[in-house]
């Protein structure tokens, strides 16, 4: 790492923390050579390619516009949207790529927002999966319906258990 007072080639470590939510590393780095410090940030880099095949930065705030949209009327605040597009960035990254498709971007925000809001996330898979008639919106209510079934038997089977002791 340069210094970016003398252009020395070399620094020290003085200090290391995480940042931006263990997303990075904010390093406190000295120079040996004139003894100035500086901070420097580190992270990982994850590409989105475009179907076009251009690649751009991963973009929390990209992630959190597109949803907005969706999200238009419905009760879901700002930071509701952060913590969606934080878990996102999370499942991608988990992949351990540092490109991904940016189908797979939207394959990844279809589940935390379904749990966030369920029309919202009618109205994104509406456009994301390019739903092309009413059957289409029926078998995605379909697939809600049973899912919510599934969980509220599950919910009351747990509940509903006599404890051994």
């Amino acid at each position: 790492m340069y210094c970016p007072f003398c252009r020395n080639p070399d620094s020290r470590v003085v200090d290391s923390r995480m940042a931006d939510d263990g997303s990075a590393i904010r390093r406190r780095r000295q120079c040996p050579e004139c003894g100035r410090r500086f901070t420097t940030v580190e992270t990982t880099s994850l590409s989105v390619i475009k179907r076009s095949g251009v690649g751009e930065p991963f973009s929390r705030s990209k992630v959190i516009n597109g949803v907005r949209k969706a999200c238009q009327g419905r009760p879901v605040t700002e930071d509701d949207l952060a913590m969606l597009a934080q878990e996102v960035e999370e499942t991608i990254r988990a992949s351990g790529a540092a490109e991904i498709d940016a189908h797979e971007v939207g394959l990844a925000i279809l589940s935390p927002l379904q749990k966030l809001d369920e029309v919202a996330y009618l109205r994104f898979a509406s456009v994301y999966q390019a739903f092309e008639s009413l059957e289409d919106f029926e078998t995605a209510i379909s697939i809600l319906r049973h899912e919510a079934e599934v969980e509220a038997k599950a919910a009351k089977g747990q509940g509903s258990e006599k404890s051994p002791l």
